[in-house]
């Protein structure tokens, strides 16, 4: 397996994926236009894990500036997806690893992360690579 900066061939396959995690179909047109944004942007990180030439798996890492304290960046993870096939193999793990070399190269002091409270194995996951469920509540408000 292979982590490696996000290319625009992910994306059809990328699409697929989240399909198969949220049953939505996604626009791969805007996708790629979102894309090609983001990949323009020094504050994004958008890596694809890779196995025989098959994307299985993406995160994107956000570079965030701070302006409180001594104005030290911080990275919020999102979007992290493997496909059904390749989960509990290390493919999640060497995404987010990936994503806080990229954060401690960028001298980020922490990285912040979202998920929903009833994805059970996804806070079980987050909290096996390191990620402390007890330090801070998030909230989220929907807008749409």
């Amino acid at each position: 397996m292979e982590i490696r900066k996000m290319i625009a061939d992910d994306i059809p396959k990328l699409a697929l994926l989240y399909k198969q995690f949220w049953n939505e179909d996604s626009c791969e047109e805007a996708m790629i236009k979102q894309f090609e944004k983001l990949q323009r942007s020094d504050n994004y990180v958008l890596l694809s894990a890779v196995l025989g030439g098959e994307l299985i798996g993406s995160a994107m890492g956000i570079d965030c500036e701070d302006l409180y304290d001594k104005c030290e960046p911080f990275m919020v993870l999102e979007n992290v997806i493997v496909d059904k096939k390749h989960r509990r193999k290390g493919v999640g793990k060497a995404l987010i690893r990936e994503i806080e070399k990229h954060a401690v190269d960028l001298n980020c002091t922490q990285i912040i992360l979202v998920t929903e409270t009833d994805r059970i194995d996804a806070c079980n996951f987050y909290a096996s690579v390191g990620y402390n469920p007890n330090t801070n509540k998030g909230f989220k408000k929907k807008l749409k």
